[in-house]
């Protein structure tokens, strides 16, 4: 989304950080994309964080760096981040490694005894050095997407009063999970009983519980999704995270297996304006936001037949007017209510939101 403060507000169910000095370590990764761990964590868990470790940028501050988080201080080392308890990895890059350069800061971390916490697909629970520092210094390392499902979706019917929305996109990296939060945040300040459901390890970090999606063996896709329904359909909305788009071809899998495993009443179409590819495939033409949302309802008709009712608009490369004149087109090309989350607020989607809630209660 664009760099404007958002002033919503998380609630934490089960705190994946226990302790509350974090430092978030980006280092050479500074910026929205790279470190979208990080800038999300600025965004939602700003109180929480003494600083950012980055010897590339230090002296910058994190809205220099993300536009969010005012001055929380970039520093070159743990020595310069004072008092803090718990390191938290602040990138996710494609395929999830971290940078074998990071491993001394690792060491020095758990040295300190800080509390490791990463949303990697590599585990650094299992790296024989790693694990050994830290049983050795009686120091935890939580591994977020670590997860045990084992499940197939029953498919059976979930409670219809539980309104069932799920963020979708046009790529991946557009701001699905950014949001969800808004949406959720949204509605509750409305005084609705809504929920955001986490489907991916930022998002965890964030509400404290959910299901890393992109981790789970992909028969049980759809039965790790179904049960995070099941678990959270006492609400009377629950946002669910989204997780990449049907239309990348090296990330398709867990976007079909979220979609049919919530069954969605209505979704909201996420995507970044200026963006002419998908990303990490320069070859590889965005297809237009119409097929995105023909190809959304279709596989949704599998199921329950959701329908697309408004578009989350990242607008963050685009000037003010220049986003009030895309939000204008999208709203004539698709008949659907558009708006930048943070940028316009969430105004006219919670709308959408309730709007459907309201045409299903006629029903």
């Amino acid at each position: 989304m664009s760099v404007v403060r958002s002033n919503a507000t998380v609630q934490h169910r089960e705190p994946v950080s226990v302790a509350r000095r974090i430092v978030v370590l980006t280092e050479g990764h500074g910026e929205p994309v790279a470190g979208k761990t990080a800038s999300c964590l600025l965004r939602y868990r700003t109180g929480d964080i003494v600083a950012i470790l980055d010897s590339t940028r230090a002296g910058a501050t994190a809205a220099d760096l993300f536009g969010v988080g005012g001055a929380i201080p970039v520093v070159s080392s743990l020595d310069d981040a004072g008092a803090a308890d718990e390191l938290v990895i602040g990138i996710a890059p494609p395929g999830g490694r971290v940078p074998a350069s990071w491993r001394p800061v690792l060491l020095e971390a758990i040295r300190r005894g800080m509390r490791i916490v990463s949303g990697l697909h590599d585990f650094l629970g299992d790296d024989p050095e790693l694990a050994a520092a830290a049983l050795e210094r009686g120091v935890e390392i939580r591994d977020v997407r670590k997860n045990t499902e084992r499940d197939l979706a029953s498919c059976q019917p979930l409670r219809e009063e539980c309104l069932r929305v799920l963020t979708i996109g046009q790529d991946i990296s557009v701001g699905k999970m950014v949001t969800s939060v808004e949406l959720a945040a949204g509605l509750v300040a409305r005084g609705v009983d809504a929920a955001f459901v986490a489907t991916g390890q930022t998002g965890i970090m964030i509400a404290g519980s959910g299901c890393p999606i992109d981790r789970v063996i992909s028969d049980f896709v759809n039965g790790a999704v179904e049960k995070l329904v099941l678990a959270n359909q006492h609400h009377d909305v629950m946002i669910v995270e989204g997780q990449a788009t049907i239309s990348h071809p090296q990330y398709s899998g867990v976007s079909l297996g979220l979609l049919h495993g919530c069954d969605p009443h209505g979704m909201i179409l996420v995507y970044e304006a200026g963006r002419p590819h998908h990303l990490g495939l320069p070859h590889l033409p965005l297809p237009a936001l119409e097929r995105v949302v023909e190809a959304y309802e279709r596989m949704a008709d599998f199921r329950g037949g959701g329908r697309v009712i408004g578009v989350a608009i990242n607008s963050r490369r685009l000037h003010a007017d220049e986003a009030d004149a895309e939000r204008d087109r999208v709203r004539r090309s698709l008949g659907l209510p558009a708006a930048d989350p943070i940028r316009h607020g969430p105004g006219d989607l919670l709308d959408a939101v309730q709007a459907l809630a309201a045409r299903r209660r006629r029903t």
